[in-house]
């Protein structure tokens, strides 16, 4: 039977999943937009991987509205530079005319092979081409990138 040392951190020396390090952001300056093109929303971090085996976790949290009649929508994306590498897939259907604020939330076990400085954003349309406001008022949208021990 092997015999496994415990660490500081409580895991074996070698044992993948030990979370390295976390960088978070918010803001709270809404982003009001009618683009059915992806504007960017305000929230955007670096983090810098220890090792090209790590692993990166990526979480946003937002309250966001759509305002106007029935079937609005608005749709959000996470991107690793200019890469998507997650989405909404349509956010946020609408049925009261007067529009509808919608909490949301997207992550990411994202793989970037790099120890290189990682750019992580969101960015947010509108659907249809009416009003959408991102981080709503005093609301917080909130970008957190966890490294995780490959």
């Amino acid at each position: 039977m092997a015999l496994i040392t415990l660490g500081a951190n409580g895991l074996g020396a070698g044992v993948g999943g030990k979370v390295l390090q976390v960088v978070s952001t918010h803001t709270t300056s809404s982003v009001v937009t009618t683009s059915t093109s992806f504007v960017d929303i305000n929230l955007s971090l670096n983090i810098t991987p220890s090792a090209t085996s790590s692993k990166i976790f990526v979480i946003y949290t937002g309250t966001n509205e759509t305002n106007g009649t029935t079937g609005q929508r608005l749709n959000l994306r996470m991107l690793r530079g200019a890469t998507e590498i997650a989405d909404s897939n349509v956010i946020g259907n609408i049925t009261p005319a007067n529009g509808v604020v919608t909490s949301a939330s997207i992550s990411k076990l994202d793989e970037p092979s790099t120890n290189s400085e990682i750019t992580y954003k969101m960015q947010g349309n509108s659907h249809d081409g009416t009003v959408v406001v991102f981080n709503l008022g005093s609301s917080t949208g909130t970008l957190t990138a966890y490294e995780i021990a490959g």
